[in-house]
């Protein structure tokens, strides 16, 4: 079974080849990239890297400071849009795409079906946002199929809550944020996004968004009222029924733990009836609701946030040991095929940012961790793969180490890449195409060896934490192993090369089935390299590994 990569790439920047990077600019002055960008020498390039699926990321239309008078889109008012492009995630309308992308504004919907026939042709899986909880502050369809009225149109605005409303009020007070308003009047006010039931939010609530009411009332003590089925829960599956009608593959499931797990228990099993090799990818990062959303929502998977990724960006900056890995999948270990692992994603830094590891070179002992520990998904974000730093003051997000998604901006890195649109990488600096054939080793690896694809998890840490030649704080070792194939993975989190002594132990010579000799024959998959490494009596390994690198070790069978 192919072991899914996932491959996150933000439409608005991808493509864009303009160099001004104005702070704070317009799209006249930054540019965008768009649909087209997104070419047949693109997407070989990143099927080449290892990937299997493409999330398109910002793909749906969303509040934005940018009006398309041709097309009859106007600009949202500047106070309620978060940056000049606004966020994706302040969707303006479920039925339409984002007009930055498209290269000729009123074909925004062919060079979208272009863009998925293009996709599967390139062997990729295609993969886009849903964004279920939050729309924008000003939410207007045009392109809603015939009959399909607007989320609030038929609200009782004068009620806090109702089963059949889409939004939640509060009736009779004006929207009045802590912060001045331009051109913008909202009464009765609208609970925001994240849960605000005030007329008042802060400047770091979602502001821009608008919760949906899936029947669940906040208001009077988090009753339910489920049935007769919420008018949101109707809209919500038609929507899905529509994008999985375009060819889409599967959706990445915008903060689902904040829609009640009913809906999705009962809104996957209606799209699954009609679209069954569809995924769904969550965004939840509750580990108590973790099997909920997995058992009864019917989610395929969740993202790992709050236990690899969390564990290994602290490993990663010696803050904590990598004994502490193990951990992480022993408190999943039923569902841990099923956690999306990951290093970057749009809300997070960069490792090579400075508030992160400064550097990318030592993330690539925690890609090995990610990509290889288990058969679990793994995803990379675009630029990662070349040491993205997410370093500028592109204008809303600020210097934070992230790569915005709220303003018109392009990335140096991705153009190098790019290279007039043959993404060979030639112009790529000689640091960037190490570290991009590093990850697409490590990636294709994943799928190409069996062991690490299909292969059952040995940890084996818990036989060296009273090691005194194995440093529990920056190594860590595991066997991967299926049937006559078997993998030793040893990574180096330290700033130094390590002679490390490993203790493998009878039990795990047992347990992965192969006879391990005293001299036994190695291949380096990484370096493809082969070596002979002895055992000693007591079953210890020493084997040399790099600083901030790791070695896969796969048993030469006669």
């Amino acid at each position: 079974m192919e072991k899914i990569i996932i491959y996150q790439l933000f439409a608005r920047l991808f493509g864009n080849n303009n160099s001004n990077r104005v702070s704070n600019g317009t799209l006249e002055e930054n540019g965008s990239g768009k649909m087209n960008d997104v070419s047949v020498q693109a997407l070989k390039s990143i099927k080449a890297l290892g990937a299997t699926h493409l999330w398109y990321t910002g793909v749906l239309e969303h509040a934005s400071q940018t009006a398309y008078a041709e097309a009859g889109i106007a600009a949202d008012p500047k106070s309620i849009v978060k940056g000049v492009a606004g966020s994706p995630y302040a969707v303006r309308d479920y039925y339409d795409i984002d007009p930055d992308l498209a290269v000729e504004v009123k074909k925004r919907h062919e060079e979208f079906e272009a863009l998925v026939e293009r996709t599967h042709n390139a062997g990729l899986k295609f993969i886009m946002d849903f964004v279920p909880n939050h729309v924008a502050r000003i939410y207007h369809s045009d392109c809603a199929p015939k009959g399909v009225s607007d989320f609030g149109s038929k609200d009782d605005k004068t009620v806090a809550f109702s089963p059949s409303n889409n939004f939640y009020y509060l009736p009779n007070e004006p929207f009045k944020p802590h912060f001045p308003l331009d051109n913008y009047y909202e009464i009765p006010a609208k609970a925001t996004g994240n849960d605000c039931f005030t007329a008042s939010p802060g400047i770091t609530d979602w502001y821009e968004t608008v919760k949906l009411n899936y029947g669940v009332d906040y208001i009077h003590g988090h009753s339910n009222y489920f049935y007769p089925l919420p008018d949101t829960w109707l809209r919500m599956r038609d929507i899905l029924l529509y994008w999985a009608s375009k060819g889409v593959d599967g959706f990445r499931c915008d903060m689902a733990e904040m829609v009640p797990v009913a809906f999705w228990q009962w809104a996957i099993k209606e799209v699954k009836r009609n679209y069954p090799s569809l995924i769904f990818i969550a965004e939840v990062y509750n580990p108590d609701q973790y099997r909920s959303y997995l058992h009864e929502g019917g989610f395929d998977y969740l993202y790992d946030k709050v236990g690899l990724y969390d564990t290994l960006k602290l490993v990663m900056r010696n803050d904590r040991p990598a004994t502490d890995i193990t951990g992480c999948w022993q408190r999943i270990d039923d569902i841990r095929q099923q956690m999306l692992n990951f290093l970057e994603n749009h809300d997070e830094q960069r490792i090579a940012s400075d508030f992160f590891a400064g550097d990318a070179i030592k993330g690539r002992p925690a890609l090995l961790v990610s990509t290889l520990l288990s058969k679990a998904p793994a995803m990379i974000y675009f630029g990662q793969e070349l040491g993205e730093r997410g370093m500028e003051q592109e204008g809303f997000s600020g210097m934070d180490g992230r790569t915005t998604i709220f303003d018109y901006w392009s990335l140096e890195s991705i153009q190098r890449w790019q290279s007039n649109d043959r993404w060979n990488g030639v112009k790529l600096k000689t640091k960037e195409k190490a570290l991009r054939k590093f990850y697409q080793k490590v990636l294709t690896l994943a799928n190409s060896e069996k062991a690490l694809q299909q292969g059952e998890l040995y940890d084996l840490m818990w036989m060296n934490y009273n090691n005194p030649a194995f440093d529990c704080r920056h190594h860590f070792a595991w066997f991967r192993h299926i049937e006559d194939s078997v993998v030793l993975c040893i990574v180096n989190f330290g700033i130094k090369d390590a002679d490390i002594i490993v203790n493998i132990g009878a039990h795990a010579i047992e347990t992965v089935k192969q006879p391990l000799s005293e001299k036994m024959v190695w291949h380096d998959l990484l370096t493809d390299e082969e070596s002979t490494l002895e055992f000693t009596d007591d079953k210890m390994l020493s084997i040399f590994v790099p600083a901030h690198n790791g070695v896969l070790l796969k048993l030469k069978m006669n």
